[in-house]
């Protein structure tokens, strides 16, 4: 974004109460039904008539006033007969019984990969898409009914993915009631292939090819991690975007660079509009070029609620280009709040489209004050829009991403101001390699490595900024959490106004830091000194790091549900070099972290059991032990495995399926996993893997002594665990792996009464965060448990 004007910051406010109205009449009549909306525009457009009876001579008044009597009526009118319309649909009626149904549909977005609840969706490749489309016609149970709805499709991912915006197909499946407050009509739920699919338009065929070669480019020529995340920051595709990195963007408050916004189209745009300038070409020429951009440029990202924001906006300041008026923008963005609102009465609801508007907001009227201030105060024009902008738009978004998320990122500021230089070069960068790349493969190649070192720059701001100390911290979530937010923030902001309040404010900061900063950072307590043991938190999961006597060396067992969290355990620990990463089963909650801990380690092989289900997560682990060049060895009872300080004997599984044996249910699997008893300077340690009833029962009949001074408690605490195996283990630290907010039940009740009948001391990843055992055996707590997993 330019520098923000600091002089002169008055705004034209004439079409904001109108926009708000508008808005807010249709945010009630989709919560609270259509009637709502026309009882709230025939309000305003009351309140408007007295107004404009009332203000005879006030230009700006009557303005503001006729232009609010416009809005009403067709809040009132139009936008509450679109929302009764799709209120009172036959399919949303017929939705809730759960019956087939054959649809004839226009496809209205491009398919979206579908983010699993669990994390091997994640792992092993999306394998549903979903995709918004418009009814044409209907039949439920063979019987015709009348719709013009608009359904969402949850189908799979191979068949349904390469669909364009615009065709026409057939499909047939079971109906579901929609979620949230919207127009969508009904969800179906698909399994076939789309039936007799049309032509898309031409724009959209030309738009997919050139997203796709955008893809190809970065797959050729940049490491993975940049390659998935340039298509985001240019397209807001982030199809080939790491989890991992996906994780850190959303902690570190950066999220929002992946999808598209204001800020992409104002680079493109204004990438045009100074080359006309360079070369003196006229206003209205550069206009038109400039609105040639826009629209190929809506085209090729799709309409998302913040990119069509952003087009009326930039339409109408290219118009005032074209006529040789001066534009203001709030204006812009109430007439585009307006515009949209009426088109498509969804928006109300859309949290995307409400992020994008109080950003801009924020942009138009607080950070040009905030700036101007600073210039004041003596810091340079261009750092103090630096600062002014991230901190303006992390004020007015904060109650909305709190409510929606139920935390707050307090890092946000920081590593937007860190983010901002690079952010729209290689948005610049991406956007020529995929406009010169299919014709031009060569100069494309070039643009994508150009925008290399700033896709890894910002990364790097990622991860440095999620690993910060409470770079995260839980909040409230919903409309009350949002709320809170809200009138937290707004006491902050009053208060800074005053000297005093200001220097209080000031010495709060700086006491927090004196206690904390020293505490946390510069002198931490973890890991604490001669940890034998850690159990890592890392959600709903296993990660567990045995220690060597050889300082930064040591065995990993299992890596957790997904990338990043075991890495920055093992971060923590400062483990560079693991001579053994064990993998006791291949569920996805113990594999889906298996690349991370590679992240700048030397690992020298990975170990499994003789279990090979679910053969999707077998491959993958597989391809990764390819990939890094490292041996695939596997473990069986009876074996030994020793380092200084440390030794491992393998007692199970007793008993694995033939792998002949076809598809192999949960139980089973978690039965085939790998038990080690480890010998520690802290004592025994038995770990489990997810072990249950069966297992439990081998080892107590196969091995016999089981005693040991730490057990990894099976299972995440389930219930499925025999008192006579934990009896027989008889432990006096007992460590439970489990997520916050989990939907399992982890950890149970009777398993933990059973633990602290034998005298343990329990310790929950979910309660007190990473947690050691230290020679004695001793506990100690990090204290700093991961928030509930993200849905």
């Amino acid at each position: 974004m330019s520098t923000l004007p600091t002089t002169d910051t008055r705004q034209d406010m004439r079409l904001v109460p109108a926009a708000l109205v508008c808005w807010l009449a249709a945010l009630a009549g989709l919560l609270l039904g259509w009637w709502t909306a026309v009882a709230a525009g025939l309000a305003s457009a009351v309140v408007a008539g007295l107004v404009l009876w009332r203000a005879r001579g006030r230009p700006r008044v009557l303005g503001a006033a006729a232009a609010l009597l416009v809005l009403g009526l067709v809040a009132a009118g139009p936008v509450a007969w679109r929302i009764r319309d799709a209120q009172r649909d036959e399919l949303r009626a017929a939705a809730p019984q759960g019956l087939p149904a054959a649809l004839r549909v226009v496809v209205a977005g491009r398919p979206k990969p579908v983010r699993s609840a669990g994390y091997a969706d994640r792992q092993a490749g999306a394998r549903s898409v979903v995709l918004a489309a418009d009814v044409r016609t209907a039949s439920v149970d063979g019987r015709p009914v009348s719709s013009t709805g608009r359904v969402l499709l949850l189908a799979p991912v191979a068949q349904w993915a390469a669909l364009l915006p615009g065709q026409e197909v057939g499909v047939t499946g079971v109906l579901m009631p929609p979620r949230g407050s919207d127009l969508t009509v009904a969800v179906l739920s698909v399994r076939g292939p789309p039936g007799e699919p049309g032509p898309a338009p031409w724009w959209q065929r030309a738009a997919a090819t050139l997203r796709a070669g955008l893809h190809d480019l970065c797959r050729s020529s940049l490491p993975e991690e940049p390659a998935g995340l340039l298509p985001g920051l240019v397209l807001g595709d982030t199809s080939a975007l790491s989890p991992r990195v996906e994780e850190e963007f959303v902690t570190a408050g950066l999220a929002h660079l992946t999808a598209v916004s204001g800020g992409n189209l104002a680079a493109a745009c204004g990438a045009v509009l100074l080359l006309l300038r360079l070369l003196r070409l006229g206003p209205r020429l550069s206009a038109v070029a400039a609105g040639a951009c826009l629209a190929g440029f809506l085209v090729l990202v799709g309409p998302e609620p913040s990119v069509l924001r952003a087009g009326v906006m930039a339409a109408v300041a290219l118009l005032a280009l074209a006529l040789g008026r001066r534009g203001s923008a709030l204006p812009a963005l109430a007439f585009a709040v307006a515009v949209l609102v009426v088109a498509d009465p969804a928006m109300a609801t859309d949290f995307g489209f409400a992020l994008s508007v109080f950003a801009t907001a924020g942009l138009v009227l607080l950070a040009p004050r905030w700036a101007g201030a600073l210039v004041r105060r003596g810091v340079p024009p261009g750092f103090a829009d630096g600062l002014a902008i991230p901190l303006a738009a992390f004020v007015v978004t904060a109650p909305v991403l709190a409510g929606m998320a139920g935390s707050v990122s307090l890092v946000s500021v920081l590593t937007n101001v860190l983010a901002a230089p690079v952010v729209t070069p290689a948005t610049v960068l991406g956007v020529l390699a995929t406009v010169t790349g299919p014709w031009w493969p060569g100069a494309g190649k070039v643009l994508v490595r150009l925008a290399d070192p700033e896709a890894r720059w910002l990364i790097t701001v990622a991860r440095h900024g999620a690993r910060a100390p409470g770079a995260v911290v839980a909040w409230p979530g919903g409309w009350a959490g949002g709320l809170l937010a809200a009138a937290v923030i707004a006491v902050l902001v009053l208060a800074a106004r005053y000297r005093r309040l200001r220097l209080l404010m000031a010495l709060l900061v700086v006491g927090a830091l004196l206690v904390f900063v020293p505490v946390r950072v510069l002198a931490p307590a973890w890991p604490p000194r001669n940890w034998a043991m850690v159990e890592c938190d890392v959600g709903q999961g296993d990660a567990v790091v045995l220690a060597t006597a050889e300082p930064g060396r040591a065995v990993v067992v299992d890596a957790g549900p997904e990338p990043g969290p075991v890495d920055e355990c093992l971060h923590r620990l400062a483990v560079d070099r693991i001579p053994l990463l064990v993998l006791s089963h291949l569920h996805a909650d113990h594999i889906g972290g298996l690349a991370s801990v590679f992240d700048g380690r030397a690992v020298g092989g990975i170990a499994v059991g003789p279990g090979r289900a679910p053969e999707w997560a077998w491959r993958q682990v597989a391809a990764e032990a390819a990939r890094q060049a490292v041996p695939l060895v596997e473990l069986n009872p009876g074996e030994r495995l020793e380092w200084p300080g440390l030794a491992l004997d393998v007692l199970g599984p007793r008993y694995v399926p033939a792998r002949s044996a076809g598809l192999q249910d949960g139980t089973t699997i978690n039965n085939s996993s790998v038990v080690l008893r480890a010998e520690t300077p802290a004592g025994r340690a038995l770990l489990t893997g997810d072990v249950e009833l069966a297992a439990q029962a081998d080892l107590l009949a196969d091995v016999g002594d089981l005693k040991a001074e730490v057990l990894k408690v099976p299972h995440h605490g389930s219930r499925y665990s025999l008192p006579s195996f934990l009896a027989a283990v008889a432990p006096r630290v007992a460590l439970v792996s489990v997520g916050a907010g989990n939907s399992y039940g982890h950890p149970s009740k009777s398993t933990m009464d059973s633990l602290t009948a034998l005298g343990a001391r329990v310790t929950r990843t979910d309660v007190d965060g990473d947690t050691a055992v230290v020679a004695g055996p001793a506990i100690v707590r990090r204290g700093e448990p991961r928030g509930p997993p993200r849905r």
